[in-house]
């Protein structure tokens, strides 16, 4: 299988979103890394992970993937920090996997429970003639969030342009997306919530940034799991992983230090 390892220190294991690609988590990638030993991957679906999927097991074949990286790299446990529909791939393998979870990050991840929007209903049914509508707004759907995370112009033009080439050199599957798009309304994790044993951290933008899933959903986590925390990367929405990437590698930092009873060089900065 395609593992990404980079830097030192306790294993985290990231999960991308609804993408499957982690190539649009490297910002998060690289910030994460210089505190802790980061290991990511495509999800298993995609061919770039070569991994094996089963689209019967759905959550759980992603699970899979996570503790097959584990045995790969010989780690007993680790952090798993998943980001929007990674999130819920976290969280469920938590549940399963008490044992080999250190600790748990949900970062802006959808509900429990997720209901989609009627036009994004309607995508699904012919995702390759009607997913480039829902990839062409999704600029102007974002833009409002990016002006505050970034309010320098050129700043915005280096991030963006940032997107298209990772765009090329990690097209996006609009097939694939649907499917998980699919699993993702039919799964429930409410009972996986309760059963969630792990220090769990989640993470979300401002209220009124997030255009992709409205904070109030995504902060459910911290009534269903006992226990969980709650933090905000602010001047971001969806998307603060990476467009304020060193601020977000901060909070996951902190969270650790605390329950973790590690320290870092400059964790009291």
């Amino acid at each position: 299988m395609n593992i990404v390892d980079r830097g030192n220190g306790r294993p985290l294991v990231l999960v991308p979103g609804l993408q499957g690609r982690w190539e649009y988590l490297e910002p998060a990638v690289d910030a994460l890394a210089a505190y802790f030993r980061v290991l990511t991957f495509s999800l298993c679906d995609e061919r770039s992970a070569h991994a094996s999927f089963d689209p019967a097991r759905g959550y759980d074949s992603y699970g899979d993937q996570i503790a097959a990286a584990l045995q790969q790299k010989g780690l007993r446990e680790a952090i798993i920090c998943g980001i929007s529909l990674g999130g819920q791939i976290a969280a469920h393998f938590a549940a399963a996997h008490p044992g080999e979870t250190a600790a748990l990050v949900l970062v802006s991840t959808p509900p429990s429970r997720m209901r989609l929007r009627k036009r994004h209903q309607f995508y699904l049914r012919l995702p390759w003639v009607l997913g480039p509508f829902l990839l062409a707004e999704s600029p102007w759907r974002l833009r409002p969030e990016l002006v505050v995370a970034m309010p320098d112009a050129a700043v915005r033009r280096r991030f963006s342009l940032g997107a298209v080439k990772t765009f090329l050199r990690a097209p996006l599957s609009l097939s694939k997306m649907a499917a998980r798009a699919r699993l993702l309304t039919r799964t429930d994790l409410t009972a996986d919530c309760q059963r969630i044993s792990a220090p769990t951290l989640i993470v979300t933008g401002e209220p009124g940034l997030d255009y992709v899933v409205p904070v109030a959903q995504s902060s459910e986590y911290a009534r269903l799991i006992p226990h969980a925390r709650s933090v905000v990367i602010e001047r971001s929405g969806h998307l603060g992983s990476v467009t304020r990437p060193d601020v977000f590698a901060a909070l996951v930092r902190d969270f650790v230090a605390s329950e973790a009873g590690i320290r870092w060089p400059d964790a009291a900065a």
